[in-house]
């Protein structure tokens, strides 16, 4: 009886030390698993990743996220920006997710191109947002279609009429590449005109920053680009605003800026914004966003940031986001294969 009894005890005494090994910290991310310590996450600064260069939706929101996150105190960790430009998003995708798998202290924003990406013909990535976690939505945006301010083209129809005149003649551009958001914007007014896509001449560059520069430079007749970038160059007196792919008008400094459907084109277009994290993302990193993103959403900061720069505000969950992205995919792949575009 005496051993039985030791046996016992050692096994016991086993069982709770193997159960300690296995509670300690993740090496990525410092948390704690299956019932140990409480995590430390995060315990070292953050890096918030725009997949494009400067200026730009991405941009701006990265920047925007990190500012107010650091100025409420809401994450005490400092947080940075870096910019991965290449392939309206591909490259960056390829290397996150090879890269940096199991890893919280680098997330990254994105908007529809990480499903137009993964679903187009062309140029796409073999990465999409089944690869890495979703953690919120915070933001909504629209396409805009943007000329500079002397160009001859005072609504959609007469650029429209141009294109079916000679398309060779007329350059669009946006800051994403062939197949993707900008693009699928910038052709979307003539292809429910019944102009064939493929005809439309699109010269993508790296982000919505370069794409205006080109704009202003003459090198693009026309740039599909987010609404929100807009109006500082509106009010400069440097652009004019063809359509705007909302359902209505929207307000502030584009209040005067018709629909493409006020102007006959049954055409909008949803450019949402969200933060993603890593492949295999550590739980209690995922549940720290999650508190953390859905706190920032309903503070008085977020909302005068987005006011300022022209973003409807709109909050999904870990959750609802990723169901949101279930049903976007399926409209994405709808609107590629109707254009030809489709995998």
């Amino acid at each position: 009886m005496k051993k039985r009894s030791m046996l016992i005890a050692l096994s016991a005494f086993l069982s709770v030390s193997l159960a300690a090994c296995g509670g300690g910290g993740s090496a990525t991310g410092g948390s704690a698993q299956g019932g140990g310590s409480a995590s430390t996450y995060p315990d070292k600064p953050i890096v918030m990743v725009a997949p494009s260069g400067a200026g730009g939706g991405w941009d701006k929101t990265a920047r925007s996220l990190g500012k107010v996150l650091n100025e409420t105190k809401l994450v005490e960790q400092p947080i940075t920006v870096e910019n991965k430009p290449g392939g309206g998003g591909v490259v960056f995708m390829a290397e996150y997710v090879t890269k940096d798998k199991g890893n919280p202290y680098r997330l990254f924003v994105k908007s529809p191109p990480i499903l137009i990406n993964y679903n187009k013909k062309e140029g796409s990535s073999q990465y999409g947002y089944k690869d890495v976690t979703p953690l919120a939505q915070l933001t909504r945006d629209y396409g805009a279609l943007v000329v500079k301010a002397d160009s001859p083209y005072q609504d959609m129809q007469s650029i429209l009429d141009a294109i079916k005149a000679d398309p060779s003649k007329i350059t669009l551009a946006g800051g994403s590449a062939p197949g993707s958001m900008d693009h699928l914007i910038a052709v979307l007014p003539a292809a429910k005109s019944g102009i064939d896509p493929k005809t439309v001449k699109y010269v993508s560059y790296d982000g919505g920053g370069e794409a205006m520069a080109a704009l202003l430079g003459g090198n693009a007749d026309m740039i599909a680009t987010d609404a929100s970038s807009v109006p500082e160059y509106l009010k400069a007196g440097k652009v004019r605003v063809l359509g705007i792919t909302s359902d209505e008008r929207l307000g502030g400094d584009l209040q005067d800026v018709p629909t493409l459907k006020e102007q006959g084109i049954d055409a909008t277009f949803n450019i949402w914004r969200g933060v993603f994290g890593p492949p295999e993302m550590p739980e209690d990193a995922k549940a720290y966003w999650e508190e953390k993103l859905k706190a920032l959403s309903e503070s008085e900061a977020w909302q005068k940031e987005l006011e300022a720069n022209g973003w409807q505000s709109e909050y999904r969950g870990a959750a609802d986001f990723t169901a949101f992205l279930d049903e976007q995919d399926q409209l994405v792949i709808e609107l590629l294969t109707s254009l030809g575009m489709a995998k």
